[in-house]
């Protein structure tokens, strides 16, 4: 089954084009990460598929017809873990997380005993039980962006979009998220598309990769043929070293150039007279 189906699809903001006729296919079930450059594009193309910004063309969202589905519905759908998540003063680590129940609770309704039981399920599946009762504002980085992601579970969509999961955070703490995340998808069936800054960790917790330059797909296909030197040096104007983990993970190694070796100086230090 095709989770998300794009044709065509154009953005503009503030009258400049970021997405440029874009087409791209995700089946259920897949582990895409989406890489490029700053600007090129990766967070307005997670947008564009939830639904939260005008675009051209058509987005297809597994057998609904393009554009037939209401917000209400898209939510049911997709669950979107933003960059930078809003994190209400003082809300309790459960209010927030049963945020992700709004799709399912009538307007003007108020959260079932069903909403509560699936909330407390996701926070003891993520080991924030213990955090239920805290301010959501309390928490560490690692322990917060559990939350948003346990808020974003809550919601039970099929199609998961991550932009950014790792930003802000340590390497044990990005491993951990990504390393849940991926349990998560088979655990519960989902479909996975991340918008990935750091190229190890996509090349590590993605079986395709889509590379963005330009709002164009510049370059797709397993990592081994996306993350290679002469792509990246060409598409982040970078120099790198691409090697391949024990484990058949690609860990991109940044290298500098080949500079002129300065002769050493000797730091002398006079004592006082």
């Amino acid at each position: 089954m095709t989770a998300v189906e794009l044709r065509g699809v154009s953005v503009d903001l503030d009258g400049r084009p970021v997405l440029r006729d874009l087409d791209l296919t995700v089946p259920g079930g897949a582990r895409l990460g989406l890489i490029g450059p700053n600007g090129s594009g990766k967070t307005t193309l997670l947008r564009a598929i939830a639904g939260l910004v005008p675009h051209r063309g058509q987005v297809t969202i597994g057998d609904a017809p393009p554009g037939g589905l209401s917000r209400r519905e898209l939510a049911r759908r997709i669950a979107l873990v933003p960059q930078i998540p809003a994190v209400p003063a003082g809300m309790s680590v459960t209010d927030y997380v049963l945020l992700g129940r709004t799709p399912y609770i009538p307007y003007l309704g108020t959260e079932t005993r069903r909403d509560l039981a699936i909330v407390a399920d996701v926070l003891d599946h993520l080991d924030l039980g213990g955090f239920a009762g805290r301010a959501l504002d309390s928490l560490s980085g690692g322990e917060r962006q559990r939350a948003v992601l346990a808020r974003a579970l809550a919601q039970q969509a099929p199609l998961l979009l991550l932009d950014e999961p790792t930003t802000g955070l340590d390497v044990g703490h990005q491993q951990q998220v990504m390393e849940l995340v991926d349990t998560l998808r088979r655990d519960l069936e989902l479909t996975v598309v991340s918008a990935m800054h750091d190229l190890t960790l996509a090349g590590q917790f993605a079986d395709q990769l889509v590379l963005l330059d330009g709002g164009r797909v510049a370059a797709a296909g397993p990592a081994r043929s996306v993350l290679t030197k002469e792509v990246i040096g060409h598409h982040y104007h970078a120099s790198v070293r691409v090697l391949e983990d024990s484990g058949g993970g690609i860990v991109v190694v940044p290298v500098r150039p080949a500079v002129a070796i300065e002769p050493e100086r000797q730091v002398t230090h006079e004592q006082p007279a």
